[in-house]
């Protein structure tokens, strides 16, 4: 592996989540990473994900839109570059209450991040398909 990479997400098939939300892996496991993850998820207009923790810290970095971060039960207003940190276990989710899509990027403490949705308690891989818990406001 090399110590270095260059990589353009527009060269990367994103993940589908459902209801238009998609995922780009950027950096990770596969490309060599030995503690960190990254990558972007774009949110339509209206569109949230369930509220969920992992096993890891988090970064979150708003891009691009508008939204709202609940974390704790708080809610919070979020606009390009405002950033989060959310320790591990700690329940979160990110809703776009904007009119125009909603980029974030998201940063993990290591490449076998999990996701632990709180409504079920069903723990799954970070990127594997959410389609039927992705909701509206």
């Amino acid at each position: 592996m090399s110590d270095f990479l260059f990589i353009r997400p527009g060269d990367i098939t994103p993940v589908d989540r459902g209801k238009g939300v998609k995922s780009i892996p950027l950096v990770g496991k596969a490309a060599g990473a030995q503690v960190l993850s990254t990558g972007m998820s774009i949110f339509p207009p209206g569109t949230r994900i369930p509220l969920h923790f992992h096993n890891t810290e988090e970064c979150i970095v708003l891009l691009e839109g508008r939204g709202v971060c609940e974390v704790g039960g708080e809610r919070r207003e979020v606009v390009p570059f405002d950033t989060t940190y959310v320790a591990a276990d700690v329940p979160h989710r990110f809703i776009n209450t904007g009119d125009t899509d909603m980029r974030i990027l998201w940063i993990y403490g290591r490449t076998d991040t999990t996701r632990t949705f709180v409504e079920t308690g069903e723990t799954a891989a970070h990127l594997d398909p959410y389609k039927d818990r992705i909701g509206g406001e």
